[in-house]
């Protein structure tokens, strides 16, 4: 445990002392993001674009990741064990990709839908059985959905899209 709050702090110093606008905290053993992330980073939180936590064990992340990391372009929280994400990831205004590959979700996150700006999504590799088709019908910047590896029962080639659906 305490190599891994070790790896977590460099890695926070590192992007701070570089004027980094990216974190990465992949593969550090993480069930949760760590509160004290919020208070070292605070002097920078705004200037971060772009946050990895792929390949840990997070189950949930909360509310306060997405209402204080607003400037946020993309997220990488592929490999976790996330089953949902919080209501507030559709408040995100500048997000541009997110990817929930290879986690435990068994429902499309619909308020991914709200997000004006998201060009990419990657859903690969849980156990989603629907999509909201209407909703993402109506994501005008949405470039990409990736739902390969669900089980899906949607018809994805029935409903108009102006996007790419990797299946």
């Amino acid at each position: 445990m305490a190599e891994a709050v070790a790896k977590v702090a460099r890695r926070i110093n590192s992007t701070m002392e570089e004027g980094r606008d990216s974190l990465d905290l992949s593969d550090c053993g993480l069930v949760s993001f760590p509160d004290g992330v919020f208070k070292m980073m605070r002097s920078c939180i705004h200037n971060i674009h772009t946050i990895s936590l792929a390949n840990n064990h997070i189950k949930a992340l909360s509310n306060k990741f997405f209402l204080t990391f607003t400037q946020l372009r993309e997220v990488d929280l592929q490999g976790n064990v996330l089953t949902k994400l919080p209501e507030a990831v559709g408040d995100m205004e500048h997000l541009v990709n997110i990817n929930l590959s290879k986690n435990k979700l068994t429902v499309f996150p619909e308020r991914l839908a709200d997000v004006r700006s998201l060009e990419h999504i990657s859903v690969e590799g849980n156990q989603i059985t629907d999509l909201p088709v209407e909703k993402l019908s109506l994501m005008a910047s949405l470039k990409t959905l990736d739902v390969r590896c669900n089980p899906l029962t949607t018809d994805s080639s029935c409903f108009p899209h102006q996007f790419t659906i990797l299946t």
